[in-house]
This record gives structure tokens, sequence and C-alpha cells, in this order.
């Protein structure tokens, strides 16, 4: 057994061992050596992973010695964010990227990620990687909540724990706006241009929004700073997509049968798309060359994902977990779901603008397909999780825009009923479903408080705003959830598809 070889049928994945891998897995033919970091990127979860490091290493097969390698930064003091930690130290940053496809499942390995810093061990380091000149681009993945964003008044949340701690610490901060502002400064102080902030998370105007929040906090700790960053940091917006389920220990044993010991590969789908605004204040790769879409304008695209696939992951999580489904493909093969599923999104359309080069009703199709996929082992907690995040972005833009049109919203409403009932909801043996959400412990007492009237639910403002004053709206989640409890989740399936 070689120095390379963990077991006696895998390899141990690192730099030193690509050459050893089997043949049918596509190695870094790039020297990783010759790469440096004009990009740090917060969030290295399996997304980032599966999405934007892999056009990374698409243009470094292209563009070999480029500037434009990753360092990743994991931020948060969590089981998960270490997990990554350590695969990425142990394995030279490197990670296997598994498409999975009905067809087939094909294996590569990623080296587009040079670097792995972990803040809680050196926020230092974070802080200097951002400030070098080389680091021409933050890109971020931090989730839906990871923006402090009240929903309700579009403002900052400044009084959370995160953003008051690093207000008050400057030099030891633990959020991302906190790592930010303290690199900014610093390239300020020695003169340096600021880089571009590039959001790539599931929000409507994402750049726009980072924008309005890292500006805020900023000028909330020096107001010349914040001034200076108004003035010359750019914020474009983007819209991503690929379906990255969770990575599970079949995930790994499943990379093992290609003869690779990773411990913590990824799986995606097939399909992925990235349509990015073009404004980079300093510099950008030249990412049309591995199909990324340039534009002047992201908001059709971001819209039309948003509010096509993300609600419908939704309506799929919430109505899946009350119905005792694991899966997304489980409850894509139950034809009631697959059509709610698709009277939902028929039933967001007429909000959307004209996408340019995409036909909606092709995309809507696509959709299905993908939901359906059954080697995507999505998982449905996965959709559920922070959902006080995600019902405002995903959801009540299109309801509100449907109640301004005068235009349906029985699948909306349903979306919303499903949710209040899957706060309070059990498991098969009677456990109450855990709920991962900053809100929880309020989400839970209001939804317990909304058996059969979603008042007390929808009453919270920071998630739904003035919409408790639309009687057509209350009047419809109430119908919904009554159907919910009184006939259950088939049953109300049955209903709605004989009275739609």
């Amino acid at each position: 057994m070689n120095s390379n070889t963990s077991t006696g049928s895998t390899i141990k994945l690192n730099q030193a061992s690509l050459s050893h891998l089997p043949g049918n897995v596509r190695v870094p033919k790039y020297d990783r050596h010759q790469i440096t970091n004009g990009i740090v990127h917060i969030g290295v979860g399996g997304f980032h992973r599966s999405h934007q490091a892999l056009y990374l290493d698409n243009y470094f097969h292209q563009n070999p010695g480029s500037d434009w390698g990753i360092c990743g930064v994991g931020l948060l003091d969590s089981d998960y964010d270490r997990r990554i930690r350590d695969a990425l130290l142990s394995q030279d940053c490197l990670y296997t990227l598994v498409e999975q496809s009905p067809q087939s499942d094909r294996a590569r390995i990623i080296g587009s990620i040079t670097r792995y810093l972990f803040a809680p061990d050196d926020h230092q380091a974070v802080i200097e990687a951002m400030a070098s000149p080389e680091c021409r681009i933050v890109t971020l993945t931090i989730t839906e909540s990871g923006y402090y964003y009240i929903e309700g008044s579009g403002e900052l949340d400044v009084n959370y724990p995160t953003i008051q701690h690093d207000l008050q610490h400057p030099d030891q901060p633990i959020g991302t706006y906190g790592f930010l502002t303290a690199a900014l400064e610093k390239r300020r102080q020695q003169g340096l241009a600021p880089f571009t902030v590039l959001s790539c998370d599931n929000i409507q105007g994402n750049g726009n929004m980072v924008q309005k929040m890292l500006t805020t906090f900023a000028q909330m700790r020096d107001s010349d700073l914040g001034r200076w960053i108004a003035e010359y940091v750019t914020f474009p917006n983007c819209m991503v997509d690929r379906i990255t389920p969770m990575t599970t220990p079949a995930d790994i044993k499943m990379v093992a049968e290609f003869g690779i010991d990773d411990a913590f590969p990824c799986v995606a789908e097939p399909f992925t798309q990235w349509v990015i605004e073009d404004t980079f204040c300093a510099g950008r790769p030249d990412w049309e060359s591995v199909g990324v879409q340039m534009t002047n304008d992201v908001h059709p695209y971001e819209m039309m994902k948003i509010r096509l696939l993300n609600a419908s992951h939704l309506l799929i999580g919430y109505l899946g977990s009350l119905a005792g489904y694991t899966y997304v493909y489980e409850v894509m093969a139950d034809p009631l779901f697959e059509q709610a599923v698709a009277k939902l999104m028929d039933e967001v359309t007429p909000t959307l603008q004209p996408v340019p080069g995409i036909d909606l009703d092709d995309y809507k199709k696509t959709l299905i397909e993908r939901f359906s996929n059954p080697k995507i082992r999505d998982q449905l907690p996965r959709l559920c999780l922070n959902g006080s995040a995600k019902i405002p972005k995903f959801v009540l833009g299109s309801l509100r825009d449907q109640l301004q049109l005068g235009g349906a919203i029985d699948y909306l409403s349903l979306t919303i009923a499903a949710w209040c009932r899957y706060l309070t909801s059990q498991d098969k043996q009677g456990q109450p479903i855990p709920i991962d959400d900053p809100l929880a412990d309020i989400l839970i007492q209001h939804a317990s408080l909304s058996k059969l009237d979603p008042k007390p639910l929808l009453s919270i403002s920071e998630i739904f705003g003035d919409l408790v004053e639309s009687p057509r709206f209350v009047e419809a989640v109430a119908d919904q959830l009554r159907s919910l409890h009184e006939f259950g989740v088939n049953g109300t399936l049955v209903r709605f598809s004989q009275a739609h």
C-alpha cells in the first residue's frame, strides 16, 4: 500500500495522489501552484463547491496560471464549517464533485480553491487575505439569513448580536459585514482600490441588498469609510442555479466506489446556470468563456428562478414533509404533488417579466424534470430550513403582485398554510419536527396559536409586513390551513385538483 492509499480500494485525495486516481475521474490538468487568489469566497458549502468553484475550475483548464484562484473562508464556529475545514486542509483544498443524472454519475476533482481559512481560528488571516492587493473580488454564499435584513422595513437588523459584536469589536469580527469593512478599511488606509462584492445567494437584488446592508454597517462604524464604500465598491446582482443536496455518508461511500477517499465530497444535478451583471470595480475573469451569462440587467432572470424554482422548493418541502416524504424526487413521483408544483408555477408566471433567451414554458418543464431526478437525493429538511427568511423572498413578492393584479393566490396561500402547519407538526414517531430557523421559538409560538386562524403567524410584521391587512390573503390561508387539518395533505391536494 503506497502513502496515498488509505485502504486497499481507495486513494486518499490530495495533490500528490491526483496522478494515481482512476482514469474515469477528471482531475485538474493545470498547475495549481501557478494560480494566485484573486477571489476570496465566504461560505464554502456544497453550493459554492458545485457552482462558482466549478466555473473557475473550467476556467483554469482554459487559462492556466490565472490570478483568479479562490481562497475559501469559513466564518461560523459550527460542526459543519469545522468538517469542511478539516476535509479541505487534509486534502490540499481538493474535493470530488459528482454530477448525477438518471443515466450516469460523473466524478471530477475540483482544484480552483487553493487556500482555506477558518475565521474562528485566525480572524486576522481572513482580513489580510481580503486586504491583499491580489484580492479583487469577494464572493458570498452565506444563505438568506446571513444578511441580517428586516423584511418588513428593508433595513439592517442593527440589534442582531453579530452586528452589535462587530460594531463594538471591529478588530475581532465574527460576521460577514465586520470582516468586509475591516478589510476595506485596511485597503483604504493603504491607498489600495477596493474589491467587488458579489453575492451568490438566492435573494432578489442580492447585490443591491448587500450594498445597502454593508454601507449601513460601515457608516455606523465610520462615516468616512461608509462614504468610500458607497462611492468605490461595486455590488453586481447575480442569479445562480444548481440543485446541490447536502453531502451524506452515502455520498462518501458512492465516491469511494470511484476509488476516492474524500472526507467531504459534493454531489449535484447536471443543470447549472449563472447570470451576472457586468459591474466590477477591480476586473474579473473572462467568465463568458465558460458559459456564464454577463448582462446589464439580471432582474428578469433572478425573478424567474426565485419565483418558480425556489417557491416550488418551499411547497415541496413543507407539504412533502407533512406527507411523510424524505426526498424531493419521492414527492415529485406522486402525481398529486407534481400537479400542485406545476399549478404553483402557472400561478406565479403572470408576475414575471419576459426573460431574454428563455422560454418560460420550457423552463418550467425543465424544473419538473430536475425536481424528479431520482439520483439527486435532495432531502426535504434542507428546503425547509430558515423559512422566516425564505418565505418573504421566494413567495410573498409573487403574492403581493397577484393581489394587486387580482390574480389567483390559491397555491401561494397553500405554501404559507403548509409552512404554518409544518411549524407545529410531528414526525412519524410523534416527535415535534425540529425547526431550523433563527426565529424558531417565535414561529412555533405563533403557529401554535394559528391552528385554524393563521392571523397570529401572519401578524409577524418582520416576515409578512402588512399582508395581514389583506382580507383576501388571510381568508385564503385560513381555508387551506383548515383543509390541511381536516383532510390532510393528500385530501387537500385532491380537493385542489378538483377545484382548479
